[in-house]
């Protein structure tokens, strides 16, 4: 059957869980020999709580939450401790998804969608040099003041990009965020691995159909 999509002038990628593999074992590893709870008492302290949003969309500066962590977490450390394991999450480039990123954005504009947080970006730019370069422009929640799956999020970057909704393609790797920019008429992709990537990017036309399948993450 034809394919009665439009033509995709824009794709937008979520970061974290898409091109890059967030892992939160790394930063209760690191903080456990600084605090007085045993490490299964860490997992259940950290929480995505109202200070970690307040954090995301610039209301709470780097400072403030990690002098939060220190309270909830019962850490005995500098803030420079604090910080790195924080930053310990950003566990590496998914190498699959990167390669095709890197096969269409001379194709067609390519933008990054993140919600996340000053530290979390520097330490994107000196743990990863050259990742955030690959993107005509990055859009962060810190710096948009919201945080995915809020549809101001999503119009804030059709705003700045000026492309119709129906004509961006966004990965993401979280259902209320599929489904928040899908209400705004984008179309969007659940990202469960590199090869639903592949797959619509094929479908799209964007990327060869013969380009080899891309192994399962693990």
């Amino acid at each position: 059957m034809p394919d009665h999509r439009p033509a995709t002038r824009a794709v937008l990628f979520d970061l974290g869980g898409v091109l890059l593999t967030i892992d939160w074992e790394r930063a209760f590893a690191t903080w456990a020999p600084h605090s007085r709870l045993p490490a299964e008492g860490l997992r259940e302290r950290f929480s995505f709580d109202e200070a970690f949003r307040r954090h995301e969309t610039g209301h709470l500066p780097d400072e403030g939450y990690f002098a939060h962590l220190r309270h909830v977490l019962e850490l005995e450390c500098e803030p420079q401790q604090v910080r790195a394991g924080f930053d310990a999450i950003l566990a590496g480039e998914i190498e699959q998804t990167v390669q095709m990123l890197d096969a269409i954005r001379d194709r067609v504009p390519c933008y990054a969608i993140s919600n996340t947080n000053p530290s979390h970006v520097a330490q994107m730019q000196r743990g990863f040099p050259g990742f955030l370069d690959r993107f005509a422009r990055v859009f962060t929640s810190h710096e948009i003041g919201h945080r995915k799956p809020q549809p101001e999020s999503f119009e804030h970057v059709l705003r700045a990009i000026g492309v119709p909704p129906a004509e961006v393609l966004l990965f993401d790797d979280l259902e209320p965020n599929v489904e928040a920019a899908a209400a705004l008429g984008l179309q969007a992709v659940r990202v469960t691995s590199p090869d639903d990537v592949r797959q619509a990017l094929v479908a799209r036309g964007l990327l060869s159909a013969d380009a080899p399948a891309a192994a399962p993450r693990t």
